[in-house]
């Protein structure tokens, strides 16, 4: 299994309807035959000093190997994600890791 974990920042002037487009479009990801499973949300109300909490949204997908990843990053819908809504970003942070 491969997991590909996104966390978004969005710009603080990020309007409701950005959001709401922006949400939209992550679920519109989730679409995508490579992706065997897909989580969306904005970070949870548990407060430690080790959780980050200060991400807009986290988008977590799995995948059966590295080579379904590959064919996610370069499917249309992902290519159009990135561009209609890279400019909305403060920060994105991607972690990708592979189960034992």
């Amino acid at each position: 299994m491969f997991v590909h974990s996104v966390y978004f920042w969005l710009l603080p002037t990020t309007g409701e309807p950005e959001r709401a487009a922006f949400v939209s479009a992550l679920r519109g990801l989730l679409t995508i035959a490579s992706i065997e499973q897909g989580f969306i949300g904005p970070p949870a109300a548990t407060r430690d000093e080790v959780i980050e909490h200060g991400y807009s949204y986290a988008l977590t997908l799995l995948f059966a190997d590295q080579a379904a990843h590959d064919r996610y990053q370069i499917d249309p819908l992902h290519e159009k994600f990135v561009a209609d809504f890279s400019a909305l970003f403060a920060q994105v942070r991607v972690f990708d890791s592979e189960s034992l």
